[in-house]
């Protein structure tokens, strides 16, 4: 296990020296606010739909078939259970509060940090796993997530329709079923924008941390709970609850580093567009994000040893 360890920690401090470009420009004043939006929209519409479709560029065969079938059903599994989960969270947290601090227990940064570690630690095979998991994780993000921010009035079939990690999550799909391909310079240029994702995201993130008030971070004693509850109890009761079933390792493993990633960013966007305390949800992704460097390890190397 302290193998592993080492090798998952490796990666993860990889990631937080490409943050502390980001955190530094930001701090400098050299990444404004506006600037982090429109890199984040490129993230969100060009990038993370490419990093899709390249992961299903892959000859089908009945092995990874079986695999991406079984991923299917243990990510919309999971998922089931984190949202019946995020409804007893925090029972005695204000309203004004409460629907916060669920969706940022239960909803981590599968895009901007999950995938870059899991190309990281498990390589390119692991890809279609995790971004299977990506995609579920918007389906059930900008339905379920939303309406535990804003209520049910923020439900939206349209938004999740339009949203781009699911048009790249079924371009995706289509072009594994149909063995379709792009002609060759639109399939190179798709690469190339796929693998803009872990540098891009991470500088990103870097910025946005860098723009939190580190004071109120770390003495709100709120912030410190729901860390525990997404970054050290979601991921145990993944790993427990997928053990049972002796699923594919590269699954189990990337469904674990995927539970214990940090809050998702999309908490503060949410909550800001939905007029809820944004302050707050930045600072939760802000203070996880930090706190992971030291759990995301531990997470991805229990599930190794476990599985």
């Amino acid at each position: 296990m302290l193998e592993s360890l080492f090798v998952v920690g490796g990666s993860v401090l990889t990631l937080f020296l490409l943050m502390s470009v980001g955190f530094l420009f930001g701090r400098m004043g050299l990444l404004s606010g506006d600037t982090l939006s429109q890199v984040s929209r490129i993230l969100l519409y060009v990038v993370t739909p490419c990093i899709m479709l390249t992961s299903f560029e892959v000859e089908r065969t009945a092995e990874n078939q079986a695999q991406l079938l079984a991923a299917l059903a243990a990510m919309a599994g999971l998922y089931v259970a984190y949202m019946l989960l995020s409804q007893v969270l925090f029972p005695r947290a204000g309203e004004a509060h409460q629907g916060i601090m669920r969706f940022a227990a239960v909803y981590g940064n599968a895009g901007f940090m999950g995938l870059p570690l899991i190309q990281s630690v498990m390589g390119d095979e692991a890809m279609m796993v995790a971004v299977v998991g990506l995609g579920i994780f918007n389906a059930v993000s900008w339905t379920q997530g939303r309406a535990l921010i804003g209520g049910r009035k923020e439900l939206s079939l349209k938004k999740l329709a339009l949203n781009p990690g699911i048009i790249g999550f079924v371009g995706g799909l289509l072009l594994y079923f149909t063995g379709w391909r792009f002609p060759g310079p639109l399939d190179s240029a798709v690469a190339y924008l796929g693998s803009l994702n872990t540098p891009l995201a991470m500088v990103v993130i870097g910025g946005q941390m860098a723009q939190a008030d580190l004071v109120k971070v770390f003495s709100t004693r709120k912030l410190y709970l729901v860390s525990a509850v997404k970054l050290l109890a979601v991921p145990m009761l993944t790993a427990l609850a997928l053990l049972p079933f002796r699923p594919d390792p590269v699954i189990y493993v990337a469904a674990v580093i995927l539970a214990g990633c940090p809050t998702a960013g999309a908490t503060s966007l949410f909550a800001q567009s939905m007029g809820k305390d944004a302050a707050l949800a930045a600072q939760q992704v802000t203070l996880s994000t930090l706190l992971c460097v030291v759990t995301l390890p531990v997470m991805a190397s229990l599930a190794q040893l476990l599985i």
